[in-house]
């Protein structure tokens, strides 16, 4: 590295007597009498001393100049004696109105210079230019005031204009320009050339280039008004207000004759009339032959000087600062597609692009009826627009704006103090211009109102351009008045909550009947407050899949436009709904996850022993005879049964995923969330991309995940619907087969019971007699199955008494014992026998329940009524007998994830939506969406294989 490194030095450290040796990128010394020139990159000889030969940089050879000679030549390269003295530089000077002469008209040196003088007179009205080479004609207003180029006192003489002290001219101008960011007021070199003369010349002269300028330096100064105040805007308004009688330009009363157009007037409420008032006169379509959609935005540009430089289209980005593609530039103005740009911008490249300050009054071109080109003037929002005190401050209420025309990008000029060839001290940038389109309301043509442009400039302190940098926008936003559809949107959701807290007051009353406590307490209101959880959560759902898919199909699917998408700023109480939906809902989820996990389950076994073994009595040392003991492995294998099927969903979670990424990335579905016009699915990588509608992402995807959930349970028989629908209908068959019913209890007097009690006595026998069972049963030789005679019914709802609970209770306690503490257990047998005989005790309970045993813990069967199973309750309180309500569907599906389909799609859809609105990415959300599903999933077989253990006796050794 050493071997290819050397030193960083710049031509302004080289100092006077070395200069930049542009070879060696270094500074070399120069040789005598001799300076670095004016570039840096040379040397030149010292005042008195003339060239004698010069091959660039330091080959340069001096000669001193006699002493009647002292004066070297204007090329350097000669002495000449200088009659009137010499100037800095040692080169001969003459007096004002006089021009220097070296040479004769033949190119012969003269020994002594000559300076010679302007004629001023009459006859040719001559002055000396401003590099004193040539005498031409003065300007027009000596002539005017004096009869000659002189501007001799009474006259008045400013910014190169001679003015008569006789004439009514403006107040005294004051040539400051404030940069209120920061808080600094600089007099401006600019200003104080050209504020007074410009301020003059179109005072007394109606000088149309004077008062453009004049006009600029006002946009300069931010519009500044002030009723005391003399600077170049109080100039302006002087000229304005004392010229009424010049007429109106283009019968806009704003518009006076001979001056430029800067405001629209300061009456309040004025804004909101040249905002509204009117419609321009043209509509705009996204579809069909007759579309329109290029917003044909010209600009009159001028100079600082106020001189009219042409009328340029705004397309190819004019009025765009950060570089791009013309094709992405030009997309700006395509109607309907929201563009948004921004970027860092180095100081440097500003003030080398941007020298000299370019002034634009935007309109926007339309057909009249009659084929001739119109132009509509498009106001400007100036956000620095200084307010003195007769102004109200500015803020968001529209009748507060002080709309102005004319503006510029970049001012590089009016921070320059002294001379205009340095950098400026400060610049000032429009580090924020949005172009805002608002449609009419209620239209259904396309039609819009006035366009407007907002600015905010940015003031800079020129320190060091190179490592200064502004970051800079541009954008073009669509909008209409949304407080309709805000209004629609608070009523659906006052009246679906008003809904949500009967719905869920039927619920709690419902949960209360099947708890069997008619007391309300604590537990009821929070049991309440899960229960509107879940349940405002589907109105939020609710409303933001509707609102999404609204904006969705009427903003895309529209041929004249009569709605445009919400601005991002809009979004957010959308944003919030869906928030508060996820919250919502991810606590229902919670609670619903919680209440599977605790269930109570058992298995009744209705075999019987075949028969009588021979068993030795530990401990007495006799054998006596016992019944054959009844096989566990039937038991075993309906609990792994009912464990398989405790997470199937309806849906396959990791095809559902998967569908929807595939339709969102591959197929290109993603492309209708951007805010643009385009309804289709590709999009060109060279094109704009419009930014995203968080609106529309969620509408879109939500879409999509609802379409494709509804495919899966619609085809019941597909594979990816299968496990459950065989799994269900397999465990039903297998219980009758297995002769083992299943009991359970979500709630504490509420639950579900499968019957699995067979006619024909026997499960544990060999396959020939099984099939022969299975044959009778297929050609009705033998009784039906189900729990009432002639009946097949195997499924019910039982809703059972307060009796019953505490006697399932009590043996309950039995079972989990071997649980508690040490202290409780009994030591004269065994954990392991005590769960035997709690279980078998358990088992035998339940046998006789089922078999109408216990008069005093009887039950009843019967049919729910419509409006019960609507509801989701029961009318009737089992007080003295049990009730078990025929069920014709799989309603134990309740406490598995079967069926709270619907619960699980929700969250799944609002988790994907968080995660995409938060990431902007459709893949990370689906990744961790499945993530989510998987650890869930992970969680709730888990707990609930323990839980099934544990209320069963079955060894989770034996659970696969």
């Amino acid at each position: 590295a050493r071997g290819f490194s050397l030193p960083l030095q710049r031509p302004a450290e080289c100092g006077d007597a070395r200069y930049f040796d542009i070879s060696r990128l270094a500074c070399g010394p120069c040789g005598a009498h001799q300076r670095q020139s004016a570039g840096g990159s040379s040397c030149v000889c010292q005042p008195g001393y003339r060239m004698v030969s010069s091959n660039g940089g330091s080959s340069v050879i001096c000669e001193k100049c006699p002493q009647n000679m002292s004066g070297v030549t204007q090329d350097g390269w000669n002495c000449i004696a200088c009659p009137k003295g010499l100037t800095s530089e040692g080169k001969c000077k003459c007096l004002n109105n006089e021009i220097l002469v070296e040479r004769r008209m033949d190119g012969i040196l003269l020994n002594e210079a000559l300076c010679i003088h302007c004629n001023g007179s009459e006859q040719s009205f001559s002055a000396s230019d401003a590099s004193g080479n040539r005498c031409v004609r003065c300007e027009q207003t000596f002539i005017n005031v004096s009869k000659s180029c002189d501007c001799s006192s009474p006259n008045v003489l400013t910014g190169g204009l001679c003015f008569s002290a006789s004439e009514s001219l403006p107040p005294k101008g004051v040539a400051t320009v404030r940069f209120a960011q920061l808080g600094i007021t600089l007099t401006s070199a600019w200003f104080l050339k050209n504020l007074q003369s410009s301020a003059s010349a179109c005072w007394l002269y109606s000088n149309l280039t004077a008062c453009q300028a004049l006009g600029n330096m006002c946009v300069m100064n931010m519009n500044s008004l002030s009723s005391s105040s003399t600077d170049a805007c109080g100039l302006f308004q002087y000229i304005y207000v004392n010229t009424a009688r010049l007429g109106i330009v283009h019968s806009i009363a704003f518009w006076r004759h001979n001056l430029p157009w800067l405001y629209y007037g300061d009456q309040p409420g004025l804004a909101s009339q040249v905002l509204e008032a009117n419609h321009f006169p043209a509509v705009f379509s996204f579809k069909g032959t007759d579309k329109d959609v290029k917003l044909q935005f010209i600009a009159a540009s001028f100079d600082a000087a106020g001189n009219f430089l042409k009328w340029q289209s705004v397309e190819g980005g004019i009025l765009q600062l950060c570089p791009d593609t013309q094709t992405k530039l030009n997309a700006a103005y395509a109607f309907g597609t929201t563009y948004q740009q921004s970027c860092k911008i180095p100081v440097s490249k500003i003030l080398t692009d941007f020298a000299n300050p370019i002034f634009y009054d935007l309109f926007l071109e339309y057909n009249g009826d009659n084929g001739q080109q119109y132009l509509w003037a498009v106001p400007v929002l100036n956000l620095n627009l200084q307010y003195s005190e007769m102004f109200v401050n500015q803020g968001s209420n529209m009748n507060n704006w002080l709309l102005t025309r004319r503006f510029f990008l970049v001012d590089a000029l009016s921070g320059k103090e002294n001379d205009l060839g340095k950098l400026p001290r400060v610049i000032r940038i429009a580090s924020k211009i949005a172009i805002s389109i608002r449609l009419v309301s209620n239209t259904q043509r396309g039609t819009i109102y006035p366009p407007l442009i907002t600015i905010a400039y940015t003031d800079v302190l020129v320190q060091n351009p190179e490592t200064q940098s502004v970051m800079v926008s541009f954008s073009v936003n669509y909008e209409m008045n949304q407080s309709e559809a805000q209004i629609q949107t608070d009523i659906t959701l006052g009246v679906l909550g008003g809904l949500a807290v009967l719905w869920s007051l039927l619920k709690t009353a419902g949960w209360k009947r099947r708890t069997g406590s008619s007391i309300i307490d604590l537990q009821t209101v929070l049991k309440f407050l899960l229960f509107y959880a879940g349940d405002l959560a589907n109105v939020f759902f609710i409303i933001t899949v509707g609102t999404g898919i609204y904006w969705l199909v009427f903003f895309k699917a529209q041929q004249f436009v009569s709605v445009l998408l919400p601005l991002p700023s809009q979004e957010e109480d959308f944003v919030t709904y869906i928030a508060c939906a996820f919250s919502l809902k991810a606590l229902q989820f919670l609670q619903l996850l919680v209440s599977q996990l605790t269930i109570d389950i058992f298995f009744i076994d209705w075999e019987r022993p075949k028969g009588k073994v021979l068993k030795a009595v530990e401990g007495e040392g006799v054998i006596k005879s016992a019944a054959a003991p009844v096989s566990i492995w039937r038991t075993y294998f309906i609990a792994n049964e009912w464990n398989e099927i405790q997470t199937v969903r309806k849906i396959n979670p990791l095809f559902q995923v998967l569908a929807v990424l595939f339709f969102l990335e591959v197929v290109g579905f993603s492309n209708l969330a951007l805010m643009d016009s385009s309804s289709s699915l590709t999009r060109s990588s060279e094109s704009f991309i419009a930014p995203w509608s968080r609106i529309l992402r969620f509408g879109v995807s939500a879409a999509l995940w609802l379409a494709i959930a509804f495919l899966q349970v619609c085809k019941t028989h597909d594979i990816l619907n299968y496990h459950f629908q065989a799994g269900s209908w397999k465990l039903e068959y297998i219980t009758r087969q297995s002769i083992i019913s299943v009991f359970l209890l979500s709630h504490s007097c509420f639950g579900y019971y499968i019957h699995g009690r067979s006619v024909h006595g026997h499960a544990d026998t060999n396959m020939e007699e099984m099939n022969m069972n299975l044959k009778r049963e297929a050609e009705n030789l033998c009784s039906q199955r189900g729990l009432l005679p002639n009946t097949d019914g195997q499924t019910f709802q039982i809703s059972i008494s307060r009796k019953m609970r505490l006697h399932y209770d009590r043996i309950h306690e039995t079972l989990t014992r071997k649980r508690g503490p040490a202290r409780l257990l009994d030591s004269s047998a065994n954990t392991f026998e005590q769960s035997t005989r709690a279980y078998n005790t358990m088992n035998k309970f339940l046998n006789s329940f089922i078999d109408h045993v216990h008069k005093e813990m009887d039950y009843i069967v019967k049919d729910k009524l419509l409006l019960e199973r609507i509801l989701g309750m029961e009318f009737m309180e089992p007080l003295e007998k049990s009730i078990f309500y025929n069920d014709e569907g799989h309603s134990f599906s309740d406490v598995l994830y079967y069926g709270n389909e619907t619960t699980l799609l929700i969250f799944d859809i609002l988790f994907f939506s968080i995660v995409d609105l938060a990431s902007q990415s459709f893949v990370l959300a689906a990744i961790l969406t499945y993530l989510q599903q998987e650890i869930f999933r992970f969680i709730r077989n888990t707990l609930g294989q323990k839980n099934l253990a544990s209320k069963t006796l079955v060894d989770e050794r034996f659970l696969i």
